[in-house]
């Protein structure tokens, strides 16, 4: 197994470890930090403080808000409360919720987000738990890899991040327009089913050296879930075009079939590497306009894509 740790050092705070429901807490002899498993019940504590946490961070460098509303972080913060693929963890003070994080440990490589605290605090210790805890949880579950989006105007982050062996794999665009919803000469776009299943596996682990059928099963099930044939044969595929969907293709013609198929770009936007030029200059050119910019990082085994697509937020 390949560790994943082996760059991550942090002080250890922690006065008293016990085990309660086959998981455990843990009290920070410091701030008096209390770390929690989340639970549906924490849906509206998390996602209010997530709502309020990126949108100070975003009011504060000149940026459109995550959210744009505290319902749509709460609803987010609920799937993932009640989804067996996600690994939560809260931090409470005195007793009350002050920040989350989460792990998405629906494929080989593992991933974090949203991580989020209170403003007022996010200069005491609590990051660094919260993203400790996630991190053991990443390597007690032996994922190789972890992988996290960082907004690139967050200074404060990217030193954080690069402290504990996250390295900077791919800068990204934030991306929104209005839909195209046209259908490409050549190419057939249409709504993926499980029959596709294996072959957008093979395709993933061809592009980025591992699956991700979790979260296209997932998204198959939702019913979000587009795959793009070309001369008869599957060529590409995205779980959805927006913020926390992927995708990824043979070639960069594959994928502007299927953004350009799309009826709408969910949420903030879909992210987009701006070192693919060719495919950013004809997303600029259809209309679509750079919200924002962010940051792809890895942790761990990371393999250099072998071909063209679109990153999730997690």
């Amino acid at each position: 197994m390949v560790r994943i740790f082996e760059r991550f050092i942090v002080k250890v705070f922690f006065k008293t470890s016990t085990r309660q429901n086959d998981d455990y807490k843990r009290e920070n002899n410091q701030v008096n930090i209390t770390l929690l498993p989340g639970s549906p019940f924490d849906a509206v504590a998390c996602g209010t403080i997530c709502h309020r946490a990126f949108t100070e961070l975003s009011d504060r460098h000149g940026f459109p808000p995550l959210f744009a509303r505290p319902e749509a972080a709460i609803g987010l913060v609920s799937e993932q409360l009640s989804h067996p693929a996600y690994y939560s963890v809260i931090a409470e003070l005195d007793g009350r919720v002050v920040g989350s994080s989460f792990l998405d440990e629906r494929s080989n490589i593992a991933a974090i987000g949203p991580t989020s605290i209170e403003p007022d605090l996010q200069k005491d210790e609590i990051g660094r738990l919260l993203m400790r805890d996630v991190l053991e949880r990443a390597e007690r579950q032996r994922f190789t890899g972890v992988r996290l989006v960082q907004e690139a105007y967050n200074s404060e982050s990217l030193p954080f991040y690069t402290r504990l062996g996250f390295e900077v794999r791919e800068p990204l665009a934030l991306m929104q327009g209005h839909p195209l919803t046209i259908q490409t000469p050549g190419y057939t776009v249409r709504p993926a089913t499980e029959n596709q299943l294996e072959t957008c596996d093979q395709m993933s682990i061809k592009v980025h050296g591992h699956h991700r059928s979790g979260e296209l099963l997932d998204a198959i099930k939702a019913g979000t879930a587009t795959f793009v044939e070309r001369d008869g044969r599957v060529t590409g595929y995205a779980t959805t075009l927006s913020f926390f969907g992927h995708a990824l293709g043979e070639t960069n013609e594959d994928l502007k079939a299927l953004i350009a198929a799309t009826p709408e770009y969910a949420g903030p936007g879909f992210l987009l590497p701006t070192r693919n030029s060719e495919l950013f200059c004809w997303c600029l050119e259809s209309g679509f306009r750079v919200v924002s910019p962010f940051t792809l990082m890895s942790l761990g085994f990371y393999s250099k894509p072998k071909g063209v697509f679109l990153p999730s937020a997690h």
